[in-house]
């Protein structure tokens, strides 16, 4: 039986667009760029050969556009895997649901999604200005507690919850191996640790201290086999969650522009985005 969904669950705009995004299917490439700061959608839009498409609503900016033959989508999404959450789900909407009848797609489509974003290292030996693609994510937030379990193993999130005395299961998922295999060389590989928050989810103090006191020393130190976490942001577990219950391909790549044991910010930080956003282009357009 085709699923219908409702005006209340999927709520479009009066144009026939997704709600928050503002978009068609029309207007949206099958492989699309990620960022989340709205100014760095035209820092990537630029290296395009030519734009066919923009629209802007909330933190959500778009442009679509052409890099030699290749059609391609950069979007922003603002922080947080609550946002995520908006982005993947309309994403899919765009691209596996008749939005004029509501019906979902018996043939369902799968895009590629590259996160382009910044990170902080809890290893001394990552520098500032490296970049750094997420094999695998921890997912610290709670999002995970709402969407069905998935389906791979939990060693790291199992590992994370009795280092940091949780009380939830973290979620663990994984990048998508073909578009790893597609990195150049001088991309390091690591596990990234998903936080709900910048300051105390990563345990940063400024004037408040953090409950988890030495999150990042008890983070740093744990290891399975020769597997060691690497570094924090803020997105990554949501996305590679998401990705894999409704069946898209997705990557993660870092700039990695601090370095939380040497206590150093990349004083060359967006240069650092700059090559990050050039190599990703080369790699997957």
């Amino acid at each position: 039986m085709t699923r219908i969904i409702p005006a209340s669950e999927l709520i479009l705009n009066p144009d026939g667009s997704v709600y928050h995004l503002h978009l068609k299917p029309e207007h949206l490439a099958s492989t699309v760029f990620t960022v989340g700061d709205p100014d760095r959608v035209p820092l990537v839009s630029r290296l395009f050969d030519s734009i066919e498409f923009k629209t802007a609503k909330r933190e959500f900016v778009t442009h679509t556009g052409y890099i030699g033959k290749k059609r391609v989508t950069v979007m922003s999404t603002g922080m947080g895997t609550d946002n995520v959450e908006i982005l993947m789900t309309e994403l899919d909407a765009l691209v596996n649901v008749n939005l004029e009848t509501r019906e979902v797609l018996s043939s369902k489509k799968s895009l590629e999604i590259i996160r382009l974003g910044t990170s902080g290292a809890m290893q001394k030996e990552i520098p500032v200005g490296s970049l750094l693609a997420s094999q695998k994510a921890i997912g610290l937030d709670t999002l995970f507690q709402f969407y069905p379990e998935l389906s791979g193993p939990k060693d790291w999130a199992e590992t994370v919850k009795t280092a940091l005395n949780l009380t939830f299961l973290p979620y663990e998922a994984t990048a998508d191996p073909g578009l790893l295999e597609k990195l150049p060389a001088d991309f390091r590989k690591g596990i990234t640790i998903t936080a709900p928050g910048f300051y105390a989810p990563q345990g940063r103090e400024v004037r408040i201290a953090p409950r988890i006191q030495g999150m990042m020393e008890k983070l740093r130190a744990l290891k399975i086999g020769v597997e060691t976490l690497t570094n924090f942001e803020m997105e990554t577990a949501g996305y590679y969650g998401l990705g894999e219950l409704l069946g898209h391909k997705m990557i993660s790549l870092n700039a990695i522009v601090a370095n939380r044991m040497t206590q150093e910010f990349d004083k060359n930080a967006e240069k650092t985005v700059d090559k990050l956003i050039q190599k990703s282009l080369e790699a997957y357009s």
